[in-house]
C-alpha cells in the first residue's frame, strides 16, 4: 500500500490523520515541523505527502518549494492542509506546485478521497 508522509505541528491533527489513513491501509510516517519534514520526504519518499502551511522551523509553503527543487521529491504529490482558507493563501500553495489545497477543518473521509484521486493518477 502507499505510504503517506504527514506533516503538521499539531499532534492531535498527527493522530487523526494517522488512525484514519492506517484505517484506509496506508503506511503513515509523521513529522512535527517542516524542516523534519523536508528530511523525511527525501528518505522516505512517500507516495503522498499531506503538508501543514502553518509551522515552527520552515512553514509549509518553504518545504513544498524546497520539495519541488529537489530532484529526489519534486515529483510526490502533495496535499496542502491549512486553516489559511483566502484566495491568495491556496493561490500562494498551487503557485509552488502543490497538487491539491484543503482548509482546516476538513472532512477526513474527503481527504481519503482526494488522496486516493491523487494516487490514482
Amino acid at each position: 500500500m502507499a505510504t503517506v508522509l504527514v506533516v503538521d505541528d499539531d499532534p492531535v491533527i498527527q493522530k487523526l490523520l494517522q488512525v484514519n489513513f492506517e484505517m484506509e491501509g496506508y503506511d503513515v510516517v509523521v513529522a512535527g515541523d517542516g524542516e523534519e519534514g523536508l528530511a523525511m520526504a527525501r528518505e522516505e519518499q512517500p507516495d503522498l505527502i499531506l503538508l501543514d502551511v502553518m509551522m515552527p522551523k520552515m512553514n509549509g509553503l518553504d518545504v513544498a518549494a524546497a520539495l519541488r527543487a529537489d530532484a529526489v521529491t519534486e515529483a510526490i504529490p502533495i496535499i496542502m492542509l491549512s486553516a489559511k482558507a483566502q484566495a491568495s493563501d491556496v493561490q500562494a500553495g498551487i503557485d509552488l506546485g502543490v497538487d491539491d489545497y484543503v482548509t482546516k477543518p476538513f472532512d477526513p473521509l474527503e481527504l481519503l478521497d482526494r488522496v486516493a484521486a491523487l494516487l490514482a493518477r
